[in-house]
């Protein structure tokens, strides 16, 4: 599968690079220590629970997969998927059923008793802790009807109580049917069906190798992390809640064996608590190197580009913003089921307004459709256009009356109360009440919005909202319309996930079905193109901007290559000039 999707020249990709400042590979220095700064601390040490898109650059320095990606300014290689764990990225055999993987030598565990090497068993375990009943990988869905047997064992294991011992006597005593280890360094995946995208799967953080001793613990337990394992070029010397999490070296880890990490410094202090101006201001003035989950501020963007700083890059990798319609619920006789009223919506917006009230091109573009930048099925087409993007409020009122709503409609549109969630929410109060629309804007605190406002079915279907303002990022770079298209497109007969109003439409997955399937990854981009067509001639959101992400880092920072599947420059990649 490498010459089949690693050299593909992805239609419609395009991660972009402001600058370059990367230096060649001879002028490499080894030692020191990376300092990284942020607000909050890494929320996850194990890979199988829920975690913040921003712990993917800790698990790039702790975990390895048998799949990844490389650190790159080439955006073709940014999310072409590279053997990591694995000797090569192995072709399908089987029609598309089978694959196998020959595990490279020297790849080690820093277990306990010395460096073991990584083993078959290991991949299977790592697999068999994604449907644990203490707290399951919300991915395991992308894997639980794919790989065969899957879900019999998960529907087995949601039996069994969630203690240490009753956990790890169901994983060492029950097999998954599909996962095949013929011997210590062969994985065989047998699937369901046909999946060009297996590959990119295999390079979520959840699929990383479990030793046989995190089966002594519960997954992220306080006992988990005291007696963490490594497997990647560098393990948790200390940890302090809130704080700080310190990196050290790996002694177990092999370059060698390592075809993706460089792990030039010697250590990374993850530094907690750090507000986005001081952060700035510290990578500015030396005492700091580079940030985790802070966004460059815009005025700062500008300030940095009007100065022709050269650390400032962007990154596309896939988020974007859209607004969810409710159409479940029976406020104003059930108007928002209309399609024309959809159409209306879709009509109103200022995306060009949207734009600038992120910062301005350099952090986003409108986007028109449900696959942004940087997606495998994301093309050019405007189903409801407008001038320049910036709404058309005379024809949003012609479909609000051709509907039957020529007074307009009043709507609640909750949003999340932090960051840029009450400016974002008042430019589209702006346009939409220009266009016919009478908003009422909820302001709504952080921690309730996703949990416990529009992820509760019940909310929706009660009306407790119409529209709501909304994110998205896929799980993985590149070939990942499957992780934007399933969670939030298709309806499976389960509410309360990212599928705000229960939106199905069959044509549109079978379509789907097809763009997995195929093993032309021309005609799956071409198939997903379609499927857009289908979901936005509905429609269900209004698509608001495809996000850019604005990297900077610190004076001392060299080799600084962005890492798509992390959102940020690669700390195993860079070396520090001192």
């Amino acid at each position: 599968m490498r010459n089949r999707i690693a050299t593909l020249a992805f239609g419609g990709l395009t991660l972009a690079l402001m600058s370059s400042t990367g230096t060649f590979a001879q002028d490499a220095q080894t030692g020191g220590t990376l300092r990284v700064l942020g607000t909050a601390e890494v929320d996850r040490f194990d890979t199988v629970p829920p975690a913040t898109a921003d712990t993917g650059s800790f698990f790039r320095a702790t975990t390895r997969q048998l799949i990844n990606f490389a650190a790159s300014e080439d955006p073709q290689e940014q999310i072409a998927p590279q053997a990591d764990l694995a000797e090569t990225v192995p072709t399908a055999t089987d029609d598309g059923l089978t694959y196998t993987f020959t595990l490279r030598e020297g790849a080690n565990w820093d277990a306990p008793d010395g460096p073991r090497q990584i083993v078959a068993d290991d991949v299977e375990r790592g697999f068999k802790r994604l449907c644990n009943p203490f707290i399951a990988a919300p991915a395991v869905a992308y894997f639980e009807d794919l790989i065969v047997g899957f879900a019999d064992y998960c529907a087995g294991f949601a039996e069994v109580e969630p203690t240490v011992e009753a956990m790890k006597s169901y994983i060492e005593d029950t097999d998954i049917e599909g996962i095949e280890t013929p011997s210590d360094d062969t994985v065989v995946f047998r699937l369901n069906y046909a999946a060009n995208d297996f590959i990119y799967l295999l390079t979520l953080p959840v699929t990383t190798p479990a030793p046989v001793e995190v089966l002594d613990y519960l997954p992220d337990s306080p006992e988990y992390r005291d007696n963490y394992i490594s497997n990647g070029p560098y393990t948790i010397e200390s940890y302090v809640p809130d704080t700080q999490v310190t990196l050290t070296r790996n002694p177990a880890w092999e370059a060698e064996s390592d075809p993706l990490r460089n792990a030039y410094v010697d250590s990374i202090e993850i530094i907690a608590g750090v507000q986005p101006d001081a952060a700035m201001q510290q990578l500015q003035s030396g005492d700091g190197d580079m940030l985790y989950d802070i966004n460059v501020p815009p005025v700062t963007v500008q300030m940095l580009s009007m100065q022709g700083d050269e650390k400032i890059s962007t990154l596309a990798e896939g988020a974007s913003r859209m607004i969810w319609i409710n159409t479940v619920s029976e406020n104003n006789d059930g108007a928002l089921r209309d399609p024309l009223v959809r159409q209306a919506l879709n009509y109103a917006v200022d995306k060009a307004a949207v734009v600038q009230q992120v910062g301005g091109p350099e952090f986003a573009t409108p986007l028109n459709g449900i696959f942004p930048l940087g997606i495998l099925g994301h093309h050019e087409f405007d189903p409801y256009p407008t001038p320049d993007n910036q709404g058309d409020p005379e024809r949003a009122r012609e479909l609000l009356a051709e509907a039957g709503y020529p007074d307009g409609l009043s709507l609640k549109m909750p949003f999340r109360n932090a960051g840029n969630g009450a400016a974002e929410a008042q430019v589209l109060q702006a346009s939409l009440e220009e266009a016919g629309f009478d908003i009422e804007l909820v302001p709504t605190p952080a921690s309730d919005f996703y949990p416990r406002l529009i992820t509760n079915f019940d909310n929706a279907l009660n009306g407790v909202w119409d529209l709501v303002p909304s994110g998205w990022s896929p799980d993985w770079p590149g070939g990942a319309a499957r992780s934007i298209f399933q969670p939030q497109y298709t309806y499976d007969g389960t509410h309360g996930t990212f599928n705000f109003s229960d939106y199905n439409n069959e044509e549109a997955n079978e379509i789907a079905d097809q763009a997995l399937s195929t093993t032309d990854l021309a005609e799956a981009e071409k198939l997903w193109n379609q499927v857009d067509e289908i979901v936005m001639a509905d429609p269900p959101t209004v698509p608001l901007i495809s996000q850019t992400t604005v990297l900077y880092h610190g004076d001392r920072v060299e080799n600084f290559l962005p890492y798509a599947a992390g959102g940020n420059g690669d700390w195993t990649n860079v070396w520090l000039n001192r």
